[in-house]
């Protein structure tokens, strides 16, 4: 029990006194993670209202590829990507491999499917008349679409932080794809996992700290939105 006392005062006091080293590998972080979540949302919103609304051969099995992708392992996406990025690969000659790009591709495959069905959940449980009174109206498909985003913003918004919160704390695509360079592709759980091989619990537990910290800010900072629209 001292031991692990005596590691989050430790942890405590190195987030204190402002270690460069933890602060890069927290803003490395940061900054992969937000990447991949805006890039997944921007593609995956927009598919789910597709799937929702439009009617296409296929549609059903869409729909079950992508709750099936949900559970795709990193491991997995890691390896096909690798496949891809490798110098032997298809885009090997891009050079890619083993930097923040490779590591922000991976991500975004990972939490695509993610963002995608839970705001075709999102909208599903939204009433139909909303949409035909609007297009009734005279509004476009998009006007018609916006009506229907309103409705369903919180859960949403709710998706990209799941989507968020999945890939920052994921490990294997940012140790496959990014190989763990300090100061450029070293993020908070593939750092996590180094300070525990080598036996280095201090700083681990600093970067848990403050994975746990930005998980309750984001909720806490959510929920504060919520209620200001019931207000």
């Amino acid at each position: 029990m001292s031991f692990l006392a005596d590691s989050l005062l430790s942890a405590v006091h190195l987030l204190w006194s402002l270690d460069p080293d933890l602060y890069t590998v927290i803003f490395v972080s940061l900054k992969v993670s937000l990447t991949s979540t805006l890039l997944a949302s921007l593609l995956g919103i927009p598919a789910a209202f597709f799937v929702v609304f439009k009617e296409f051969r296929g549609k059903r099995a869409a729909m079950t590829i992508l709750n099936t992708l949900m559970a795709l392992p990193t491991v997995v996406i890691g390896l096909l990507v690798y496949a891809f990025l490798s110098r032997r690969g298809l885009l090997g000659s891009l050079n890619l491999l083993y930097t923040q790009t490779a590591m922000v591709i991976g991500q975004v495959i990972l939490i695509f499917p993610i963002a995608t069905s839970l705001t075709i959940a999102a909208i599903a449980r939204v009433d139909r008349r909303y949409r035909m009174t609007a297009l009734t109206l005279g509004a476009t498909p998009v006007q018609a679409a916006v009506v229907v985003f309103r409705e369903a913003r919180f859960a949403v918004v709710a998706a990209v932080i799941a989507a968020f919160g999945r890939v920052i704390s994921e490990v294997g695509i940012s140790m496959m794809l990014g190989g763990n360079a300090k100061g450029y592709t070293r993020t908070m759980t593939t750092a996590m996992a180094l300070e525990y091989d080598k036996g280095e619990f201090v700083l681990g537990v600093a970067l848990g700290l403050v994975l746990l910290f930005l998980s309750f800010s984001v909720n806490v900072f959510f929920h504060y939105l919520q209620g200001r629209s019931r207000a």
